[in-house]
């Protein structure tokens, strides 16, 4: 029998006292930890990881991990195609969860509401603010669909670097149309915080006001993360 690995969680926790009066207060509090650890030290390498969790026309559940590129009122947010198969899912069903998770910090964020996209003048400023490299493999990666080889995926690279070459300007490469930006529309955030013998701490953001009673396609009645009159908190149990 091999031997288990047990850790005691040394972390902060969080209590009632001091938790922001709002869940874009407090994410963005422990987002910016995040990112200057992840700066100052090497065990947080991509602060703004953010697994993302659909489910499929069956009801089962995918998970993947992208990157999170918007957080404002309205929700956390990333980019992808509208092709790859979380594109698809979260069109078909427009209920979504996702964690942001720093073992490293004994903490993590969890978001679930349901998606909506981001308007493309929005996405398209932050695609000019991408390296040319990544603006190429966007237009080179059908995402989610099969590929014979790598050297096929390399070719398609290449093609497309040669249709688009580098002269440093960020018109260089257009925002193809199958890219877009995805948001959560949250109507629970919860903050979890390690604590020694497992005695976590779980402070549960939960809309009551607009948006708490909302069918899932109607995101535009969902709360602000930032109004603090529309969201009830509780603890959880951990």
């Amino acid at each position: 029998m091999s031997t288990v690995d047990r850790r005691d969680y040394t972390g902060e926790g969080l209590s009632e006292a001091d938790l922001a009066p709002t869940p874009l207060q407090q994410a963005r509090l422990w987002v910016e930890d995040a990112d200057r650890r992840g700066a100052e030290r090497d065990d947080v390498p991509e602060p703004r990881a953010l697994s993302v969790a659909t489910v499929d026309a069956s009801g089962v559940p995918n998970v993947r991990t992208v990157l999170m590129r918007f957080l404002d009122e309205r929700g956390p947010g990333f980019v992808s195609s509208l092709d790859s198969t979380k594109g698809l899912e979260l069109r078909a069903n427009p209920h979504v969860a996702a964690s942001l998770t720093w073992p490293s910090m004994f903490r993590s964020i969890r978001f679930r509401g349901v998606f909506e996209q981001i308007e493309r003048d929005e996405v398209a400023d932050y695609w000019s603010s991408r390296p040319w490299g990544s603006r190429i493999s966007a237009w080179a990666s059908r995402q989610s669909r099969a590929v014979d080889g790598r050297a096929q995926l390399e070719a398609a690279y290449d093609r497309y670097a040669a249709q688009y070459p580098d002269h440093e300007d960020p018109a260089d490469v257009p925002m193809p149309d199958f890219w877009a930006g995805f948001r959560i529309r949250c109507t629970e955030v919860e903050f979890w915080g390690g604590r020694r013998n497992r005695l976590h701490d779980r402070l549960v953001f939960t809309a009551v006001g607009a948006g708490g009673g909302a069918s899932a396609g109607d995101v535009a009645s969902h709360p602000s993360l930032d109004d603090a009159g529309v969201w009830a908190v509780a603890r959880r149990q951990p």
